[in-house]
C-alpha cells in the first residue's frame, strides 16, 4: 500500500497567504500541521509517500522533509496546479501508485487515539474495494456524510448536504484498492467544480464494495481547516502532551519505534532541534544521546 497526502492550496478559509505557503506548513501547537497526517502512514508501517501540494509550496515541503531518508522512508512530491478536489490527487498520483493499494489522507486532518493503530489495521485488513471511516459531528453539513440503516449498513453518501441524513461525517482518511484511479477518471466535477472524493466512494458503494468503520470515543479526529479548528487542535495537542508527557505525531519517534531508523539516527535528529522542547523530547527517548 502506498500513501498519498494532499496538502493542497485550499487554505483560503484561514487567510489568503495560505494559498501560497500552504496551510499545512503552519504550526499546530509545536509542530508543522503536515506532521499529523504524515504520522498516520508511519504508524501503519507504510514507507512510500507522495505529498501533493501547490507548485509554490512544494520547495518548502522539500526543504522541511527532504526525500524522507532521514526518517527511513521514501517521500516524493507532485504539484496540484489548481485545487480541484481531493479525488484529483488519485489522478496526479497514478504513476506513483503503480497499481498498488492506496492510503489517501487530507493534509489538514489530525487523528489521535490509544488504539488508532489497531483500528486502522483492522480497516485495511483484507481490503476489497474501499474502506473509509465515520465520525459523529455537530455540523455534518460541512462534510461528506454517511447514512446507515438499523444494522449499520451503508445506505448513502452525500457531500456537504443541506439536510444531512445522519450526524456521521467522513474524515479525510481513505483506503482504496487498485481500482481507485480508474474510478476517479470517470467521475464528473461537482457543482463546485471539483472532483469530489465522495463520488469515488459512491461508486464503490454502488458496487457493494464500501466498508465504513466508525471511530469510537477513544479516537479524536480534528479538522484544522479553519482558524477555530487550528486553535482547538493546538489546545488539544498541548493538553495531551502536557498531561501525559509524550508527544502526538512526533514523526521521528514513530520512525524510530517502527524500526525505520536506529537510536543513533534518532539522536542526530534530536540534536538538530535540541534548543526546542520538541528536540529535547526526542533526545529524552534514548539514553546516552550527546
Amino acid at each position: 500500500m502506498k500513501t498519498i497526502i494532499l496538502a493542497g492550496g485550499q487554505g483560503t478559509r484561514l487567510y489568503p497567504m495560505t494559498t501560497v505557503i500552504s496551510k499545512q506548513l503552519l504550526p499546530v501547537y509545536d509542530k508543522p500541521m503536515i506532521y499529523y497526517p504524515l504520522s498516520v502512514p508511519l504508524l501503519m508501517g507504510l514507507r512510500d509517500i507522495l505529498l501533493i501540494s501547490t507548485p509554490q509550496a512544494l520547495p518548502l515541503y522539500q526543504q522541511l522533509l527532504g526525500d524522507g531518508s532521514r526518517l527511513g522512508v521514501n517521500i516524493q512530491y507532485a504539484a496540484q496546479e489548481k485545487p480541484q478536489g481531493l479525488a484529483q490527487s488519485l489522478l496526479i498520483g497514478e504513476s506513483f501508485a503503480g497499481g498498488d493499494e492506496i492510503c489517501l489522507i487530507l493534509g489538514d486532518n489530525v487523528f489521535y487515539g490509544h488504539n488508532l493503530t489497531s483500528v486502522l489495521a483492522d480497516a485495511r485488513s483484507g481490503l476489497e474495494g474501499a474502506s473509509i471511516f465515520g465520525y459523529p459531528v455537530k455540523d455534518p453539513q460541512s462534510y461528506g456524510v454517511v447514512e446507515f440503516d438499523a444494522q449499520n449498513r451503508v445506505l448513502s453518501l452525500e457531500e456537504k448536504p443541506e439536510h444531512p441524513k445522519s450526524s456521521y461525517a467522513v474524515p479525510g482518511l481513505y483506503f482504496y484498492d487498485n481500482r481507485a484511479v480508474e474510478i476517479a477518471k470517470h467521475i464528473r466535477p461537482s457543482a463546485r467544480g471539483e472532483l469530489e472524493i465522495t463520488a469515488v466512494n459512491q461508486e464503490y458503494l454502488r458496487q457493494g464494495q464500501l466498508k465504513v468503520t466508525l471511530f469510537g470515543r477513544g479516537i479524536a479526529w480534528l479538522d484544522t481547516g479553519t482558524p477555530e479548528g487550528m486553535l482547538k487542535a493546538s489546545e488539544y495537542v498541548e493538553a495531551v502532551q502536557s498531561r501525559q508527557g509524550f508527544y502526538i505525531s512526533c514523526i521521528e519517534e514513530i520512525a524510530w519505534r517502527r524500526g525505520f531508523i536506529d537510536s543513533e539516527q534518532l539522536c542526530r535528529l534530536g540534536q538538530e532541534a535540541k534548543s526546542t522542547d520538541y528536540g529535547k523530547y526526542i533526545l529524552s527517548l534514548v539514553g546516552g544521546c550527546v
